[in-house]
């Protein structure tokens, strides 16, 4: 991307501004109206805290189609999210928030950080799903945080972290019953959430291969069944390829 001209689109005219915040995933851009942001997917792929770089063809459009499909879905279920519209291909329209910089980890089964704390084995299923904090600092490392540690720096009320406890296994509980229908298994995923003007926290940023585990259940080959971003850390291959597979079950399931 060149510059904000390059956004424009005849068929849903929108009035961009500046450039807002470039992320590791998307790049934010302010409009002709405060509550709006245009949200840019990029093709970039990151891992590791951005130590390991490199590109997943296409992976700007299909993770705005399925962030947008799911969070579709999740606001049918009752979950305020900041989306507005999809308006291209890889660009939607998003509710002005900010950002609580805490991301909210919620687990079903054993794999990545945890595996490596707790010695359990990759693939275990947890008695309950659990949810993590940690704290966004990359500078950090975006550390695992608890209550206390929150509280320390002020990061979110007592409240507000009951309510991110909350929506974390409510949108769980949704999207495993989803991807079920995709015959995919949500190992775990990232969340962040944001405050609107009048305080509402509000699912933001975006659920896609990026930000959740997905075992393919129509297969049993440990590599073969990684359908996410864990194909990019662990140099599986067939990226592009796994994404679009999530993006077609997605779009298949809602077809139905």
């Amino acid at each position: 991307m060149t510059g904000t001209s390059d956004l424009s689109d005849s068929s849903n005219p929108i009035q961009l501004g500046a450039q807002l915040y470039a992320g590791k995933a998307k790049i934010l851009y302010a409009t002709s109206d405060p509550n709006v942001l245009l949200a840019y997917y990029k093709d970039d792929a990151t891992a590791f805290n951005a130590q390991k770089r490199g590109t997943i063809a296409n992976k700007g459009e299909v993770n705005c189609a399925i962030a947008t499909n799911l969070f579709k879905y999740l606001e049918s279920k009752g979950i305020a999210t900041h989306l507005i519209e999809q308006v291209t291909t890889d660009r939607q329209t998003i509710k002005a928030v900010k950002i609580l910089p805490l991301e909210v980890v919620v687990r079903n089964i054993a794999a990545g950080s945890l595996v490596k704390r707790t010695g359990l084995e990759l693939g275990t299923k947890l008695n309950q799903a659990i949810v993590e904090f940690y704290y966004k600092k990359d500078e950090l490392g975006d550390p695992l945080f608890t209550d206390a540690h929150i509280a320390l720096l002020e990061l979110a009320t007592p409240e507000q972290l009951q309510q991110l406890r909350k929506l974390g296994l409510e949108v769980n509980q949704h999207l495993q019953a989803f991807f079920n229908q995709c015959d995919l298994t949500l190992v775990d995923f990232k969340l962040e959430f944001g405050l609107d003007q009048q305080g509402n926290i509000l699912l933001a940023d975006e659920i896609s291969p990026d930000t959740c585990r997905l075992w393919d259940q129509r297969t049993d080959n440990p590599s073969d069944r990684v359908l996410d971003k864990d194909r990019f850390r662990q140099d599986l291959g067939n990226v592009a390829a796994a994404y679009q597979e999530v993006m077609t079950r997605i779009q298949a399931a809602f077809a139905n």
